[in-house]
């Protein structure tokens, strides 16, 4: 069986691409990166190491490498023969690669009728929907027809954290052991794919903000409640008393969201937030509270970790999320002058002001009632500051 990947680097690698050989695929990973093109072609494998105390390793076999800006043809020729297709690119580069996938449909249906499914295996809601949205823009409407009848794009929630890192072998990657890949089957076509270690939903929409309110907002305090304190890794962050009680609070907020919006079990859930609690203090896992942290527009944006959470938890308690005020506080006090949204934040906040800047960033309406609630945390977590 072949996969085609879009994305060959730490998460694609240490992530996808191990359950894709653990599931008999050969996998083809498509990259602009030379480099590591180049070496996958060579060598033919790489190694999986999961950070922690016994530091197990998986060799990943019967893979190779694509590039796609030199070798686009070959791209298209792929996805033509392939039996799926997946992505872990970023979400803001699944536009940038919807031309090459359309194309490479479009040339599977002259010579090959088979079903197949699209999976965006990317850190954001509806990333497969998206990607679906931006290849249609490249195929004709009779194209479209023939797409709706043979090709999938199921949405996915994946959760891994794989620390940045640098190795001597540029294919060698670390990861942490727990993982999660979840995906909405009611958007398959055809044969479900047997990966072992994919969870297969009728509803995906509870899972995703599971994840992205528990495992994503989780993240956001170490990094963000970290950095203003001056702490330069997630790891070094997640050991200060303050941190500590911000995050239980925060998750305790988005938690009571989740359990009252889909439901969960109060029991299990607090179980998953211990979960990822003690994930994030994994030693074996060192990450840079400027790498969670970049992107602070994006973080703060109406659907995303942050202010959906408070939002949804405002609405089904009445209460006020303090805790992830103060979180959402420290992202709007998040500096650093290497990341470019960061920079535009600041700015912003230079020329506008906080309130206003909040309330552009987060779509809300001037008068809804997490924007005061925010504006108190600024002036609380100044008490942080080390």
């Amino acid at each position: 069986m072949l996969a085609v990947h879009f994305g060959a680097g730490n998460i694609g690698r240490g992530f996808i691409g191990a359950l894709l050989y653990q599931a008999s695929y050969h996998t083809t990973f498509v990259d602009v990166n030379e480099a590591v093109i180049q070496e996958l072609n060579e060598k033919q494998q790489y190694n999986v190491v999961l950070a922690a105390e016994n530091s197990e390793k998986l060799t990943v076999k019967n893979v190779s490498g694509i590039n796609s800006v030199s070798d686009p043809d070959k791209v298209i020729e792929a996805i033509a023969k392939a039996d799926l297709v997946t992505t872990a690119v970023g979400p803001t580069i699944l536009a940038i690669i919807s031309e090459l996938i359309a194309k490479g449909l479009s040339e599977r249906l002259k010579s090959n009728q088979k079903t197949l499914n699209i999976i965006a295996c990317e850190n954001m809601v509806g990333g497969s929907s998206l990607l679906k949205e931006k290849v249609y823009e490249h195929v004709t409407d009779e194209e479209r027809k023939a797409f709706d009848d043979l090709y999938g794009f199921p949405d996915a929630a994946v959760d891994r954290i794989v620390p940045n890192q640098v190795n001597e072998d540029i294919l060698e990657v670390s990861v942490e052991p727990y993982y999660e890949w979840v995906v909405e089957e009611s958007a398959i076509k055809g044969e479900t794919p047997t990966i072992d270690g994919v969870t297969y939903v009728k509803d995906l929409t509870p899972y995703i903000e599971r994840k992205l309110f528990t495992v994503n907002t989780g993240h956001a305090v170490p990094a963000y409640i970290g950095r203003y304190m001056g702490y330069a890794t997630i790891n070094e962050a997640m050991f200060d008393q303050h941190v500590q009680e911000i995050i239980k609070g925060v998750l305790n907020e988005s938690g009571e969201a989740l359990i009252q919006t889909y439901q969960f079990d109060r029991e299990e859930h607090q179980t998953y937030i211990n979960k990822i609690i003690q994930r994030f203090k994994n030693p074996h896992i060192s990450d840079e509270v400027t790498r969670v942290g970049r992107g602070p527009i994006r973080k703060l944006g109406p659907h995303d970790r942050l202010i959906r959470p408070a939002s949804i938890y405002m609405d089904v308690t009445g209460n006020q999320p303090v805790y992830l005020a103060k979180v959402i506080a420290s992202a709007l006090e998040y500096k650093n002058g290497q990341d470019e949204e960061a920079v535009k934040l600041q700015q912003m906040i230079t020329e506008h002001g906080y309130e206003k800047t909040l309330q552009s960033v987060s779509k809300l309406d001037s008068t809804h009632p997490l924007i005061p609630v925010v504006m108190t945390e600024l002036e609380g977590i100044k008490a942080l500051k080390k």
